[in-house]
């Protein structure tokens, strides 16, 4: 009976699992191909050849090299930063009562509600704002950085803040005691122990700015030097016909470090119990 009562759940899961997985498939398919700038009707799941000339005129575009390095940079750094100002952030909201937590805390859920794209045009205004050149932080890798970090506060803080928030009050009253302030709980108690959170989230930062595109081609622009690795891919589209096989073998190179990343740190994921026992009962 509990064999048969698993049965929907399992078919449920493996019906979820080829509707995720079929377009990745047709992605990995198609990049062996060579089209004449139309794709196969009717999709093809399986490649009719295996050639891998695709990838060898990706590897061999001269802006790669430097748009993978870029996007390493921007992604490292926006990791950085975004951990550390988020982190601060939530332990604010968490342990430290100030008047307006509560009010201010609501307006960050509340700018979570809008839609990323309709703010683009107030942040190109304030980055181009920012500086002493006439297009201000527009084109640089800097921009980019400053408006993802800026941009992923409230989201992230919201993240950490519950963790923070359930961490032992005891633990906190042990350093004040010790004549510690907050700068000391924070570092020396708090974040060793919300680390698997703040992985978690370092993890799908990194993610999500290496696959950003939307704002990564409004800030840089045609600055060929500054392009990501998604802008680069972007390019390779021509303006009335596409090689398709194109897209998807630099598509799937720039999904490689991702992969990697995933499969290292998966036990990194948010995990529950580490407090217990730093106090008695």
């Amino acid at each position: 009976m509990k064999i048969l009562k698993r049965v929907p759940f399992w078919i449920i899961l493996m019906i979820t699992v080829v509707i995720f997985i079929t377009p990745f498939l047709f992605m990995v398919s198609n990049s062996f191909e060579e089209f004449s700038y139309v794709l196969p009707t009717p999709p093809r799941i399986l490649p009719s050849r295996i050639s891998f000339e695709a990838y060898e005129h990706v590897l061999t575009q001269s802006v790669l090299p430097r748009a993978a390095f870029n996007s390493v940079v921007i992604t490292l750094c926006t990791a950085f930063f975004t951990v550390l100002v988020s982190s601060l952030s939530a332990y604010g909201f968490a342990r430290i009562d100030f008047l307006g937590r509560e009010v201010l805390f609501k307006i960050y859920l509340a700018t979570l509600m809008l839609p990323g794209f309709l703010n683009i045009i107030p942040q190109f205004l304030v980055l181009q704002g920012i500086g002493t050149s006439e297009t201000g932080l527009i084109g640089t890798k800097p921009g980019l950085i400053l408006l993802y970090v800026g941009t992923g506060i409230c989201g992230n803080t919201f993240f950490l803040r519950g963790h923070m928030a359930a961490l032992p009050k005891e633990l906190e009253e042990a350093v004040l005691i010790d004549g510690g302030g907050h700068f000391t709980t924070f570092f020396k108690v708090m974040l060793p122990l919300a680390l698997p959170s703040i992985s978690t989230l370092a993890i799908f930062c990194l993610q999500g700015t290496w696959e950003e595109f939307f704002s990564a081609k409004v800030i840089l622009g045609g600055v060929q030097n500054n392009i990501t690795l998604p802008v680069m891919i972007q390019s390779l589209k021509g303006a009335h016909a596409t090689r398709w096989e194109w897209i998807f073998a630099a598509s799937i190179l720039a999904q490689i470090p991702m992969i990697l990343l995933f499969a290292a740190f998966q036990k990194r994921f948010v995990v529950s119990g580490l407090a217990e026992g730093s106090v008695k009962a």
